[in-house]
């Protein structure tokens, strides 16, 4: 997993880098714009992913060991899940910005 994280961060340290400065008379290059987007969207989608993973995991865990507690834990579960959820929309805000 540490392994993943320092990839997905250098690639995308990688694709801010070659996106600046680029010359006013050069054509549009593959890390401009929608490229970029997509790729910070995949990115944070399979982060999301991950984490609602190991979130639901968790819970039926918990649920698992003590069901009198399975009311709190959904509770609870269901805002995080909505807190994780909203990282992806604000990525995917912010990749409606850059195109």
């Amino acid at each position: 997993m540490k392994k993943f994280l320092t990839t997905a961060f250098l690639f995308t340290l990688a694709a801010v880098a070659f996106a600046q400065g680029a010359p006013a008379a050069a054509t549009k290059s593959l890390f401009e714009g929608q490229f970029t987007a997509h790729i910070a969207l995949a990115i944070a989608a399979a982060g999301c992913g991950l984490a609602q993973g190991k979130a639901v995991v968790a819970a039926c865990e918990g649920v698992a060991r003590n069901p009198q507690a399975a009311g709190n834990i959904r509770t609870t579960m269901i805002i995080g899940l909505a807190l994780i959820e909203a990282l992806v929309i604000y990525v995917l805000v912010a990749a409606f910005a850059i195109k």
